[in-house]
């Protein structure tokens, strides 16, 4: 009798950590001609002004006014939105943010279509801001 509740238990266990895992984000890998990419544009007055209002209009909604992840849309997503202030993202090389947050992925969407690659570029120097 100890023996199956000994067992009961372990699959318990088991079955709560399979779905802890299920729910903790997948690594998001980079391919490497984007992780060694030099951001091009400058990061400026003008420049994070326009980054800042790219920002706003495109990211803000679930990324929050800070880059906490406490946009008003946050709560529907899935995946982790991270926190833009910390050394963890701030350590990311910029052609890696340009990669995550250009091209997407899952929730994230794709903004290929939705801006340019400069606009973008100016959005990462904006997103760098957030870490201060």
């Amino acid at each position: 009798m100890k023996t199956l509740k000994t067992l009961m238990i372990i699959g318990i266990v088991s079955i709560g950590l399979l779905s802890f895992t299920k729910l903790t984000q997948e690594e998001w890998k980079v391919p490497a001609k984007y992780q060694t990419m030099k951001n091009p544009t400058k990061a400026d007055k003008a420049n994070l002004a326009i980054g800042k209002s790219m920002y706003s209009k495109h990211c803000k909604s679930c990324h929050g006014s800070t880059g906490l992840g406490d946009g008003t849309k946050a709560a529907n997503l899935k995946g982790d939105l991270g926190d833009f202030s910390s050394k963890k993202f701030q350590s990311q090389s910029d052609g890696a943010l340009f990669y995550k947050s250009y091209i997407g992925r899952k929730d994230m969407p794709n903004y290929e279509k939705k801006m340019t690659e400069e606009d973008m570029w100016f959005t990462v120097n904006y997103m760098r801001t957030l870490g201060k």
